[in-house]
């Protein structure tokens, strides 16, 4: 087969934020391969008369970004929510291409992250146990590896091929049920430290409407690999309050590096070591947001000052 050189395609999604659009379409500039790499930016219509005006900003700022061998707006023409318009933008766009980098419109990216991605998927690509490719890595305490797997997928900065979206599973309940039946659930929350299941349990039941979360699960009933950084190329700037899915936070931030982050061939296995800074990150993050959030419950109750 041959070797794909040229840059990916990358696709964003947006929707009523044209701040934090711009601020990502700015540092995607900032990457030398934008100028080589063809972008498709879906927009998203709004829900209603209140998020009118500034999905009309967004989709004003969409008209004027240059800088990319070529930009494809995708209006869309009623709202589908985020899952159903990365599904859909996702499938769409990999029927065509055999690879794709996909951004949502709140992500800040490092200089380096476009070259970190096409050299993962150049060399991973014929390797069917590798499922994506991720940009971001929580800020871990624990020294990682230059770069390393973890079992499943992510969704903060990431790319994929043809061959491994074949294995998304819409179906929640379906991947609830065999993650019950095999047994899996405490593994799959990384024994206890973050709660996926309990995630794929509120897809279900319509408390959220989580693509990542099906995506992570797909992957990870398959026994594929997602491959990381040891230091993040992404920074979320969108646990601000301003979107629909994240409540405001900085438990994430802090770790996007400057330093280039190069691809290797390395053993196609889950890394110990990232797994256990992973747990360890999760659970020290929980106990913080629960000090916090009982320290902002006395303060009400008129106790700590």
């Amino acid at each position: 087969m041959k070797e794909t050189t040229a840059p990916s395609p990358v696709v964003l999604f947006c929707y009523n934020r044209p701040e934090h659009l711009a601020r990502s379409v700015a540092s995607l500039l900032g990457n030398p391969e934008s100028a080589a790499t063809h972008l498709t930016v879906y927009c998203d219509a709004a829900k209603g008369v209140h998020d009118a005006a500034a999905v009309d900003a967004v989709r004003r700022y969409v008209t004027t970004i240059r800088g990319f061998a070529s930009v494809t707006p995708v209006y869309r023409s009623t709202n589908m929510g985020l899952a159903r318009s990365i599904i859909d933008g996702v499938s769409s766009l990999l029927r065509v291409h055999d690879r794709l980098i996909v951004l949502e419109d709140d992500l800040l990216l490092s200089p380096h992250f476009l070259s970190f991605m096409n050299q993962g998927l150049s060399c991973y690509q014929h390797d069917d146990q590798v499922a994506s490719i991720h940009g971001y890595c929580y800020p871990i305490r624990t020294p990682l590896p230059d770069t390393f797997f973890l079992q499943g997928a992510d969704c903060w900065g990431w790319a994929t091929w043809s061959r491994a979206w074949a294995h998304f599973e819409a179906d929640g309940e379906k991947l609830l049920n065999e993650l019950r039946q095999r047994k899996l659930a405490s593994d799959f929350d990384m024994d206890g430290s973050y709660p996926y299941t309990r995630m794929l349990r509120g897809q279900i039941s319509g408390r959220n409407d989580s693509w990542a979360i099906r995506w992570h699960a797909s992957c990870y009933l398959k026994g594929l690999l997602t491959l990381y950084p040891g230091h993040s190329l992404v920074e979320n700037i969108g646990n601000d309050a301003s979107g629909t899915h994240c409540a405001p936070t900085d438990v994430y931030s802090g770790n996007m590096g400057l330093a280039t982050v190069g691809v290797r061939r390395i053993p196609l296995e889950p890394s110990e070591v990232a797994r256990a800074g992973f747990v360890e990150f999760f659970t020290s993050s929980r106990e913080s947001l629960l000090q916090k959030l009982t320290r902002r419950v006395s303060r009400s109750l008129g106790g700590v000052r």
